[in-house]
């Protein structure tokens, strides 16, 4: 599918037309925040790592007493101390020291290197090094990782495993993210009856309202069924209102034309502003949407493939725009 194409550019107008990150922030603890979007950027508190580490175990020498190392000529050390994860201190070796350290270990600053511990020929309490190091050789220096100051993580982001883990690595015991938006689901259609009656004849099964709401959740919504909604425009009208009134965004699957009027049309118009009439979709013309006081208001197709289709692509969008998250468009499934 082409930038310019019809859908695209429907896509990128309903998502215009609505405000940006509408919804309020809620504090919410890390171990409940996964797939939730933040609200503000995280500057980070503190260094990562904290402390100069060890990122192998072996041992710390000065880096300038390897320089002349060879195989024929390689220089002794002395073993004089040992630093394990979780001590606070690690004293800086001297001429002819060696300090042994683990993985993980807070390190001297300064100016010495680690000898790896396959590296070392170990006799006692000696050590002899055959080869010259670099400055600080597998030593991970504090702030490597994240400065203290810096952004984390951009306002929007949605937070998955890696992120949860990042902002609990900073000591961080909860964050702001928007409000999961409550979304209104309607089916519609006279014809129309919920799934677990009988079929008779001329009626179809709504397996759109299980089907979307299930959807909904997964792009972070809080489905709310509205019902099945017959071919009454007054009455669809007025369930419209009420159902904007207490929820941020209403769903609508089917009813788009009855009796030839573009039913679900009007009823946008009738509630709040028409934004997309229609785009080309295998079955017509379905895809409508409107907003309302800034909520917006999607219509999809009755026929479950299509309605799944046509959320994934305006549903998801408006969702990602209201809570602020930080995607492009969706694209489209059936591309």
């Amino acid at each position: 599918m082409s930038e310019s194409s019809p859908l695209k550019e429907a896509q990128r107008r309903f998502v215009e037309a609505l405000p940006e990150r509408s919804l309020p922030a809620q504090s919410c603890r890390l171990e409940e925040a996964l797939g939730r979007i933040l609200y503000a950027a995280i500057q980070a508190p503190e260094d990562a790592p904290p402390y100069p580490r060890a990122i192998v175990e072996g041992f710390l020498v000065r880096t300038e007493e390897t320089t002349e190392a060879g195989e024929d000529s390689p220089v002794e050390f002395r073993i004089a101390g040992k630093v394990l994860p979780g001590d606070a201190h690690c004293p800086a070796p001297a001429t002819g020291e060696a300090v042994q350290v683990a993985t993980g270990s807070i390190v001297a600053e300064g100016p010495f290197s680690i000898v790896r511990m396959w590296e070392a020929q170990v006799e006692g309490d000696r050590i002899r090094v055959n080869r010259p190091f670099p400055p600080r050789f597998f030593i991970e220096e504090q702030g490597c990782d994240i400065q203290r100051g810096s952004t984390v993580l951009a306002a929007g982001t949605r937070l998955g495993p890696a992120e949860l883990g990042t902002l609990a690595s900073l000591g961080l015991a909860a964050v702001d993210v928007a409000a999961r938006p409550r979304v209104t689901l309607f089916s519609s259609g006279d014809e129309v009856v919920p799934h677990t009656e009988p079929l008779r004849p001329g009626t179809i099964r709504d397996c759109n309202a299980i089907m979307l709401a299930a959807a909904i959740t997964e792009a972070g919504g809080i489905p709310v069924f509205g019902g099945i909604m017959r071919d009454d425009f007054e009455r669809f009208a007025e369930a419209l209102r009420q159902a904007l009134a207490a929820s941020d965004m209403v769903v609508v699957s089917g009813g788009t034309a009855v009796g030839g009027r573009d039913f679900i049309s009007d009823l946008l118009r009738e509630v709040g502003e028409l934004v997309v009439d229609g785009v080309p979709m295998r079955s017509g013309r379905p895809l409508i949407m409107g907003v309302s006081a800034g909520k917006p208001l999607v219509c999809v197709a009755g026929h479950p493939p299509e309605a799944l289709r046509g959320f994934r692509l305006f549903g998801v969008a408006a969702i990602d725009r209201i809570t602020g998250r930080d995607a492009p468009l969706p694209p489209d499934p059936a591309a």
